[in-house]
């Protein structure tokens, strides 16, 4: 019996406690930036998780750990579906956005959800417009 009453005051503690938490972060308000995945360079290393921020002018990829990766010369040159291995690591519904580094670093390959792409679309410009300018 005395389990019981036990199990029931941790279980009210630990209830009491993700409430609390979940008003600071509903107080805190919404994020900036995209929330997604990358990986540098693209094609080998490893998905990290982190956010996609445009605000003060250059994007920039700043991951859940380490420092901010700028991506100012980036240009978004294709859009597709991860495939059946990235599936396993990423959502399996997201869209992968392949950036190409302008200034001759490596290229970036940023997974979000399809409601956050236009978002991230609009923060790294297209190629095809920087192409169509040179013509």
């Amino acid at each position: 019996m005395i389990e019981f009453l036990f199990f029931a005051l941790v279980a009210a503690g630990t209830g009491w406690l993700l409430r609390r938490k979940h008003r600071q972060r509903v107080a805190a308000g919404p994020s900036a930036g995209v929330p997604g995945m990358a990986r540098r360079p693209a094609g080998e290393g490893r998905w990290r998780p982190g956010r996609v921020s445009s605000d003060g002018g250059a994007p920039r990829w700043q991951p859940g750990r380490g420092p901010a990766v700028l991506l100012a010369g980036a240009r978004e040159g294709s859009v597709r579906a991860p495939s059946v291995r990235e599936g396993l690591v990423i959502n399996p519904g997201s869209r992968i956005v392949a950036c190409a580094a302008a200034d001759g670093g490596p290229d970036v390959e940023i997974a979000v959800m399809p409601p956050d792409l236009p978002e991230l679309l609009a923060a790294v410009p297209p190629v095809r417009g920087e192409a169509a300018d040179a013509s």
